[in-house]
């Protein structure tokens, strides 16, 4: 977001899809109803340090880093924002003021914040959660948008690789000793991480696309979706073809790990030190390159996913 950008959006606003806080030395109470309400209807901008007239006041100097880090904390804290998701801020110096700006894309699920749902209308927030028909619409929406959220009543708990619920436990605990998912069977973990639904339209229940493509068993994957790969093509000396290729049709989360040994292979890693440690700049570049690349795509269209390294890098 730069300065110009920001100008463009004070001038324009608040509407559906931007909104001002003032949080002049906290963050607002009912911020993350506007968060809530825009991962459930198209995403939006959220300004802090901003009056609802646009006029810009900006955040005390001092207090900036700890609402960065209400912000981003809160966002992975299930009894704040449930299911969690991850939410970017970035810090904005604007006519001599701290101005944070906060991204909120559109959320393939539905979400809620203190126990309530919050959608976006206009330039204003709505609990729909004793809102039925909103709330129906809202679940209808989200089915029919997000391909990923496509039921399929016969898939077995036996469709899923058994190892990577394993996997799944250990990254859990390594962010929270305690996390829940320990203590739970595979099954109650898919319902508790919401790769159980309910298709609206048909009153069916099952299994996601989205638990496939992250837990399901190779041959189950080509089953739903044949077409899907993701294709890595190293192009150094023959730019007509390629050097190296890995043709992946597997799970996200291996495809993760295949890609991240395709980039090791293939890119240096320069010596980067943080106090006495060595960073690898290489790996956290590369880890958000990737797990944007493999997320963000619509899985049913035909055409791979494509990472490739060419020549001039």
């Amino acid at each position: 977001m730069t300065s110009e950008k920001l100008k463009e959006i004070l001038q324009k606003g608040e509407s559906i899809d931007t909104e001002f806080k003032a949080s002049h030395f906290e963050l607002n109470k009912d911020a993350f109803e506007t968060i809530c309400a825009f991962l459930n209807r198209r995403g939006g901008h959220l300004l802090l340090g901003v009056m609802n007239d646009g006029k810009v006041e900006g955040i005390l100097e001092e207090c900036v880093q700890d609402i960065v880090r209400n912000i981003v904390t809160n966002a992975n804290n299930r009894q704040k924002l449930s299911p969690p998701f991850y939410l970017s801020t970035q810090v904005i110096d604007y006519e001599g003021k701290k101005v944070i700006y906060v991204y909120v894309p559109e959320s393939s699920q539905v979400h809620s914040t203190n126990g309530k749902i919050f959608d976006r209308n206009e330039d204003g927030d709505f609990d729909i959660t004793r809102q039925t028909e909103q709330l129906t619409q809202l679940y209808l929406r989200k089915q029919t948008t997000y391909s990923e959220n496509r039921v399929y009543p016969f898939l077995k708990l036996s469709d899923f690789k058994p190892e990577l619920f394993s996997r799944v436990r250990i990254l859990a605990k390594n962010e929270r000793a305690d996390h829940p998912w320990q203590d739970m069977t595979d099954e109650e973990l898919l319902r508790s991480a919401g790769l159980f639904r309910q298709d609206h339209q048909t009153g069916k229940e099952g299994y996601s696309l989205a638990s496939v493509l992250l837990l399901g068993k190779d041959e189950v994957i080509q089953s739903v979706l044949p077409h899907y790969k993701t294709d890595a093509i190293l192009r150094i000396e023959n730019a007509d073809r390629y050097d190296d290729r890995d043709d992946i049709r597997t799970n996200l989360i291996e495809s993760y790990d295949r890609l991240m040994a395709f980039v090791r292979k293939h890119l240096p890693d320069k010596f980067y030190q943080e106090g006495e440690q060595r960073i690898s700049l290489r790996d956290r570049i590369f880890r958000e390159v990737i797990g944007n690349l493999l997320i963000h795509r619509e899985f049913t269209n035909a055409f791979p996913s494509k990472f490739i390294i060419e020549k001039h890098y």
